[in-house]
């Protein structure tokens, strides 16, 4: 069966198509990524903002010629939290649906933590019992999920995501070690608030997915052009972290485009990005993170494709 799903986030929308038989990924046939800024504005306004909408759905008008040629027999949209947040994020549902044919589900935080944990282990032995951390830093929340095998056992959807904390916090260019620092604070303080003791105190090992974590893969190792196969499965150290922060905090918006790894349109959050994995970094006591590029896209094909086929 072949599945297309589209993910809907508050910075980028994101397109996968896959073969899937007995409930398994067996080809990734097709993988783009648009940075269209849906949740800007959102945090202070309350709403999806036209100009945000209008980007997005120019990207999905390329999608939809995709998935048509591939002849796709799903076809679903993940829409995550800038449309749950916003008040006219059901009418930007039904667009979706309207004008372009993807079945939309408008996940709550729990519904988007399970998938994005059944999509980072899918190729994990679902035998080792030991507990995984699986996060994914968003444009308008993070989502930490913690389970063993394929059972999870807590999870939490964040309002941490870097279109909201670059909005809150970042206002010079480059942004200055204050506003970095109350940043820092911002999101400790929502961490420490969502994650108890004896959740943060069990996990030995983190999965990393979605755009910050590839992206801080791809500098650490110069990746120009980006290769998913180096980045997956990449180990990230606090270290390395640290490093990268450090050389980005320095530069003004015009040259973090210019950085090796970086997609341009990344640029403008990355800082808040990478000042939020440290803060989880830092929350669970890891010294580092495994990077992959499994995430809420393929688990949506696993625990939504198949449903609609």
């Amino acid at each position: 069966m072949r599945t297309a799903v589209v993910d809907i986030g508050s910075n980028s929308t994101r397109l996968l198509i896959a073969e899937l038989d007995d409930g398994n990924v067996t080809a990734e046939l097709e993988r783009r990524t648009t940075v269209t800024r849906l949740g800007s504005g959102v945090d202070a306004d309350g709403r999806l903002a036209d100009d945000a909408m209008e980007r997005t759905f120019n990207a999905l008008a390329e999608y939809k010629t995709e998935i048509d040629r591939r002849e796709c027999d799903t076809r679903v949209a993940v829409l995550t939290s800038a449309v749950r947040d916003s008040a006219n994020g059901e009418q930007f549902a039904s667009e979706v649906k309207r004008r372009y044919g993807l079945e939309p589900h408008v996940l709550t935080g729990d519904q988007e933590a399970q998938l994005t944990f059944l999509g980072a282990t899918s190729e994990r032995d679902p035998s080792d019992r030991s507990p995984t951390l699986v996060f994914d830093i968003g444009g308008g929340s993070t989502e930490m999920v913690i389970g063993a095998g394929r059972e999870v056992t807590f999870h939490v959807s964040t309002q941490a995501g870097v279109v909201r904390q670059t909005e809150r916090h970042l206002q010079t260019d480059p942004p200055t070690e204050a506003e970095q620092h109350k940043l820092s604070e911002d999101v400790h303080e929502i961490f420490v608030k969502a994650v108890p003791t004896q959740e943060r105190s069990a996990v030995g090992h983190a999965i990393a997915v979605a755009g910050t974590a590839t992206s801080l893969a791809a500098i650490a190792q110069d990746l120009e052009p980006y290769d998913p196969e180096r980045v997956h499965g990449f180990m990230l150290t606090s270290d390395e972290c640290t490093r990268i922060l450090a050389r980005l905090a320095q530069l003004p918006l015009a040259q973090r485009r210019e950085v090796a790894g970086l997609h341009p349109d990344r640029a403008p959050t990355i800082i808040a990005g990478a000042l939020i994995f440290e803060q989880v970094m830092d929350l669970f006591g890891l010294q580092r993170i495994e990077v992959s590029e499994h995430d809420i896209l393929r688990g949506a094909a696993l625990g939504l494709g198949a449903s609609h086929s």
